[in-house]
């Protein structure tokens, strides 16, 4: 069984929920972008918006992977599954991708502005604790 005899701890809840939140906001971002949503996408330039529609078949699938998996390790982390661990990992995987496109092979930080490149701070941050938390809860038998 886990530390609380079946019973997953209030952080579990809290740090779950907040995560679903925040990474449904990623999917639909990620969504409202490739279907190209007006509402979503006027308040972008001309040229951002180039940017984003001229994105390479491998930097989406980048993208995909990490919106993907980090919405289903939310997810896993609710439903207490030890595989949020392993989802939290791919959106990473994902996350990496998406930043060499970014910022290494384009010149996504300077069309985007410094609050893109401080966002993408935040969302490295978010992505590698929700990683270290879900493996520890999954070393202390809390996710199965």
């Amino acid at each position: 069984m886990n530390e609380n005899n079946g019973k997953a701890p209030l952080h579990l809840w809290i740090i779950g929920i907040v995560s679903l939140l925040w990474n449904a906001m990623g999917a639909f971002d990620y969504t409202a972008t490739q279907l190209r949503l007006d509402f979503y996408m006027s308040e972008f330039s001309e040229e951002q918006l180039a940017y984003f529609y001229g994105f390479p078949a491998w930097a989406k699938a980048f993208w995909a992977i990490g919106v993907w998996a980090s919405l289903l390790g939310s997810l896993f982390l609710l439903f207490r599954k030890a595989l949020a661990a392993w989802l939290f990992g791919a959106a990473i995987i994902g996350l990496v991708g998406t930043s060499i496109y970014n910022f290494v092979l384009t010149d996504g930080a300077a069309l985007m502005g410094d609050g893109a490149v401080a966002f993408s701070v935040v969302i490295w941050v978010i992505a590698l604790l929700l990683y270290f938390y879900a493996t520890a809860m999954a070393k202390r038998r809390v996710l199965q």
